[in-house]
């Protein structure tokens, strides 16, 4: 039986690492796109949500919430020397979502289906894939 005192536990900065290389960035926007768009699965229909559908019951401050943390998903492209044009598109899934999500008691169902994290997450790992292939994280 293992000592607790032997048990290594990593800590949250380890984590996501708070560095400002390519494979430090890949890793936080993964988290924040996993946490913001899938981490519960609805039982029967198999579909994953998260905090960006959960945050649309808070009418109007959730749907800023959701926002600010989509927009730091940008922001982290800005630091990899994304294009203007690449953000731009980021930044207009991220309107288009807080645009859909104001609709009072059906912005959820938008956001459901459109899910502007998961798109801008595809457009920085194409960035990443095509100018720093060495952040290219293989699981086992």
């Amino acid at each position: 039986m293992a000592d607790r005192a032997t048990r290594y536990t990593p800590s949250f900065a380890e984590l996501l690492p708070i560095d400002t290389d390519p494979v430090s960035v890949r890793r936080r926007i993964e988290a924040m796109e996993h946490l913001l768009e899938g981490l519960f699965v609805i039982p029967g229909i198999n579909r994953r949500i998260g905090l960006d559908v959960i945050l649309d019951a808070i009418p109007v401050a959730g749907d800023l919430v959701a926002a600010a943390l989509g927009a730091w998903m940008v922001w982290e492209a800005r630091n990899l020397g994304m294009s203007r044009w690449s953000m731009a598109r980021m930044f207009g899934n991220v309107g288009v979502d807080w645009a859909l999500g104001l609709i009072p008691f059906v912005g959820a169902v938008p956001d459901f289906f459109f899910r502007s994290n998961t798109r801008n997450l595809k457009i920085i790992l194409r960035h990443l894939d095509k100018h720093h292939p060495s952040a290219a994280v293989i699981d086992g």
